[in-house]
């Protein structure tokens, strides 16, 4: 006689995943902004469209995006309470740069058996990123995929969705000769280029995750696991106050590649490289591994992770803001006459 089965003998706990549900519901709450509608648990997520009334010709932006190879970290290390913010940030940030206010978000988090415990770091890792950037996580799903992925390992992604006023969207058509760059920092090497990370790091110099090195103040493995930062708080303000001319989240690419993104034909950038302290992980990364310095700009961030590009008589002022809310910024350099590219000259670049 072929004994009973349940879905729990082919690998998916229903009741994990209830009390996952149970774990991340406070979290997920404090996320809500008045426009959210119903409660966790719907087969949708709702949200009124009150937020938009205050614009005269709103245009929703979308994004979506995940967290990459920089998951194999959380994995070896078992740290799972920063990767959310990672998977956030990689789409609010997309969204920010076409001058849109971040309104909701959705995960959607796929394992290979559930662990409440480990689901509940994710998505309140989640949750508070949300927070921070004022948008509502009203939704996402976790998908218990037995047999799929490894034990203990599991995939994240989001999707973001955003608001901006038409006559304010902001696109390459605004950026002219003799504007200015200006840089907010990253807070380190963010979701982007950790293939070439962990060859450097765990292929090529054998570290675990745990080693402390001295120039970084941490270990390896703290400093690599840094989540991507957010910045829909320093910068809505200016949108708001200021007419910016454009918008550059450095992700994969890193300079060369998302740069010429905001960029109209028959216009390129000149970068002082000395314009920012670049941060000891990317130096130690370049000689770890014997990457070119071109290598470095194209894949890395290099410390900054949102460039603004500004009309030359409003750089002041723009700078100015943000040192009154406690923001570091740096004048990278300007808008040229050129062929839709970069050039990086100075400090250690030899490319």
């Amino acid at each position: 006689m072929v004994k009973q089965m349940t879905y729990k003998d082919a690998g998916v706990d229903i009741d994990a995943g209830n009390r996952s549900v149970e774990l991340i519901k406070d979290s997920v709450k404090a996320t809500y902004r008045p426009e959210v509608l119903g409660d966790l648990g719907g087969f949708g997520g709702l949200f009124a469209l009150e937020a938009v009334t205050k614009y005269e010709e709103p245009v929703l932006v979308s994004g979506t995006d995940g967290v990459g190879t920089k998951l194999r970290l959380a994995f070896m290390l078992d740290k799972h309470d920063t990767i959310g913010q990672d998977a956030v940030a990689m789409c609010v940030n997309d969204i920010l740069v076409q001058g849109a206010e971040p309104l909701f978000f959705l995960d959607y988090l796929a394992v290979g058996q559930l662990d409440p415990e480990q689901v509940a770091a994710v998505v309140k890792g989640v949750a508070n990123a949300c927070k921070e950037s004022g948008c509502a996580l009203i939704g996402g799903e976790t998908a218990e995929m037995a047999g799929f992925y490894a034990q203990g390992e599991y995939d994240i992604a989001g999707f973001a969705v955003g608001v901006v006023e038409r006559k304010k969207l902001i696109t390459a058509e605004k950026v002219r000769e003799g504007d200015v760059l200006l840089g907010l920092p990253s807070s380190g090497v963010h979701s982007n280029g950790y293939s070439l990370v962990r060859k450097i790091v765990f292929e090529h110099k054998g570290f675990k995750g745990n080693e402390y090195i001295e120039e970084l103040g941490k270990t390896i493995g703290e400093e690599l696991l840094t989540p991507t930062r957010l910045y829909p708080r320093p910068v809505l303000p200016l949108l708001r106050e200021f007419d910016l001319h454009g918008l550059v989240h450095i992700t994969g690419g890193g300079f060369y590649e998302n740069i010429p993104r905001a960029l109209p034909e028959g216009l390129a950038v000149e970068i002082d490289a000395e314009a920012w302290q670049m941060p000891p992980i990317f130096r130690l990364l370049q000689e770890w591994g014997n990457v070119d310095w071109h290598e470095m700009y194209r894949t890395f961030n290099m410390g900054i992770g949102m460039v603004l590009l500004v009309a030359a008589d409003e750089a002041e002022a723009v700078q100015s803001k943000l040192a009154a809310q406690g923001e570091t910024c740096y004048g990278l350099g300007k808008v040229v006459k050129g062929k839709h590219d970069v050039t990086i000259r100075g400090g250690v670049f030899r490319g």
